[in-house]
């Protein structure tokens, strides 16, 4: 049976989420292949999915590789994140189905009855299922595709802190469900824009970006350089005091 793209496509995207392969490193058909079961065939279009998604680029004479955001790449996913989220808030609001409404409310339960408890460690599945369920109401296949992507991305680039009141996070995910209940566009976009704002003040890059190390090694070569004339210095000083006392 032949398995299909996207899947291979999924399971190498969670594999470079997951720092299984590292910034920068190669990845090669074969390899793939053999590591998921698969021909080369479907390894190939995945990889041409994950260059598409920003995930993998082609070098000259390396091939397909993991890439190397900047810092820069970065904090924008999450100025692009806090455009579309609200947005996908403003139309939950407007196309949501009661069975949408019963997820939300249902994880706004488990996720107060989780603060409530100190269970932290369920608390940031939730979010991120609270999060996909309001997308998937805004109606917008797109836009849901764009902001799953997103996830994906902030989730490979950035190590989120828990909350210091999770029971307050939880409490704005409560205000903004209720705005998308009673249909308020506008309410539901600018509880979206708060709370989003709010978060991404918690997301601390996992990564050191490659100028920075470039500077990190300049700063250490003049460290040395200073350590090494300290040394000269001293050496002198100890050949000096000898001098004068012979």
């Amino acid at each position: 049976m032949r398995i299909p793209a996207h899947s291979v496509c999924t399971a190498i995207r969670d594999d470079i989420v997951s720092g299984v392969y590292e910034r920068g490193g190669r990845l090669t058909e074969e390899l793939l292949a053999r590591r998921y079961g698969v021909s080369r065939v479907p390894v190939r279009e995945a990889l041409r999915t994950l260059e598409a998604e920003g995930f993998v680029v082609t070098r000259r004479h390396a091939g397909a590789c993991v890439a190397e955001p900047t810092e820069q790449e970065a904090a924008d996913l999450l100025e692009i994140r806090m455009l579309l989220e609200p947005l996908a808030a403003a139309r939950a609001a407007q196309r949501r189905t009661e069975a949408h409404l019963k997820v939300l409310r249902g994880l706004v339960r488990l996720g107060q009855e989780r603060s409530r408890r100190g269970q932290s460690e369920d608390l940031r599945s939730l979010g991120g299922w609270f999060h996909e369920t309001l997308a998937q109401a805004s109606g917008s296949p797109g836009l849901t595709s764009l902001l799953t992507q997103l996830r994906h991305k902030i989730a490979w680039m950035y190590v989120v802190e828990s909350p210091t009141a999770p029971a307050e996070s939880w409490g704005e995910h409560a205000a903004i469900v209720d705005a998308v209940a009673r249909g308020d566009a506008e309410r539901a976009r600018a509880l979206t824009a708060q709370h989003t704002e709010r978060a991404t003040a918690a997301h601390r890059l996992r990564f050191v970006p490659r100028g920075e190390r470039e500077r990190e090694k300049e700063r250490e070569k003049e460290r040395e350089k200073g350590r090494e004339r300290d040394r000269v210095r001293d050496s002198q000083h100890v050949v000096n005091t000898v001098s004068l006392r012979n």
